[in-house]
């Protein structure tokens, strides 16, 4: 009997964690530290436990009918339940590529799948071994796999409008809601759906991370020579004769001129920090495991103390020096998270 139970929890939860495990090895740049990865399948533990309390709330409810709750109630609410975290992730920018999207997601499906399939190990005593092979390979995959494809296509979506508002979400959700209930139909026999799970997600993730991949590279390699060229600039000593100088110069009579020296402090130390964090991206490319340098926490305090010193209006005046994209942003969350992991 416990022989049993250990192969049903085998074959129940370890599919899905197999599948998480093989995309954060496909992320060549590490994007996802371990330790963000094990926090994020603990929050779709958590997911799970919220979904099953709002599940049970509608069923209690008369004229709700099991099944087909299951087919468009149910979808609706796990995805929603999933999908808070890396909505919250991708609207602080603390995702900078839809790789990192895509493990986050991933991550969040997992532990609901681990949650869920735990759960029903304890109500479905008499199931058999087949049971939870579907379940592992399918419909815990499943899981996982929605929550992946919408923080990818959310994070593509907010990246094109170049805006995290709330609504940009949406069509994302919607997706794998749809996927889901579409899942939960049975319009194939479940080995068959198991099967095109297991046919159909590899293959997608593979693509859509092989593209990513392409584009972390291209932006490394023109955001690279772009912050490098400026920082040489102003640590040239000749930067009164260079366009930014002229600009500071002209600054000198809105701003006071200890102000316009924080500006260039300012610019100096985000530059200095953006260049770090692209050289450890590309020494993870090439298999090198680069520490932050120990001063990239007091660089991050003094930028800290520096913006406060140029305010909002000085940080504006700044804009047209500064690299702000979601991805831009992103590297400096992920430089000072390695730094202080």
């Amino acid at each position: 009997m416990t022989f049993e139970l250990l192969a049903q929890v085998a074959v129940s939860c370890a599919p899905v964690l197999v599948f998480l495990t093989g995309l954060m090895l496909l992320d060549s740049y590490k994007l996802v530290p371990v330790q963000s990865v094990l926090v994020t399948v603990l929050l779709g533990c958590v997911a799970a436990g919220a979904s099953v309390v709002v599940n049970m709330a509608f069923l209690a409810q008369e004229g709700i009918e099991l099944t087909m709750y299951a087919r468009y109630g149910a979808p609706e609410v796990e995805e929603l339940c999933k999908a808070i975290w890396p909505f919250l992730l991708i609207r602080s920018r603390k995702v900078g590529f839809m790789v990192d999207a895509g493990v986050h997601g991933f991550a969040i499906g997992a532990g609901f799948a681990i949650v869920e399939n735990v759960y029903y190990l304890q109500s479905l005593e008499h199931a058999s071994l087949f049971t939870w092979i579907v379940r592992g390979f399918g419909t815990a995959v499943m899981h996982g796999g929605t929550t992946a494809v919408f923080a990818i296509v959310a994070k593509n979506l907010t990246d094109i409008a170049g805006s995290e508002s709330w609504y940009r979400f949406l069509p994302a959700l919607g997706l794998a809601a749809v996927i889901h209930s579409a899942y939960n139909h049975f319009f194939l026999p479940p080995i068959l759906n198991t099967v095109l799970i297991l046919a159909s997600l590899p293959p997608l993730m593979l693509v859509i991370f092989q593209a990513s991949e392409r584009a972390t590279r291209q932006w490394l390699g023109v955001g690279f020579d772009t912050d490098a060229d400026m920082l040489n600039l102003i640590t040239s000593g000749n930067v009164s004769e260079t366009p930014l100088g002229k600009y500071l110069h002209t600054l000198s009579t809105r701003f006071r001129p200890e102000v316009v020296v924080d500006l260039l402090c300012y610019l100096r130390i985000y530059l200095e920090l953006a260049v770090q964090a692209k050289g450890i991206l590309m020494m993870r490319e090439a298999g090198f495991d680069v520490p932050p340098a120990p001063d990239v926490e007091a660089k991050f305090t003094e930028l800290s103390y520096l913006e406060k010193s140029i305010g909002r209006t000085g940080h504006l005046a700044l804009l047209p020096f500064l690299r702000t994209s979601s991805r831009d942003l992103w590297q400096l969350h992920m430089l000072r998270s390695t730094g202080t992991a």
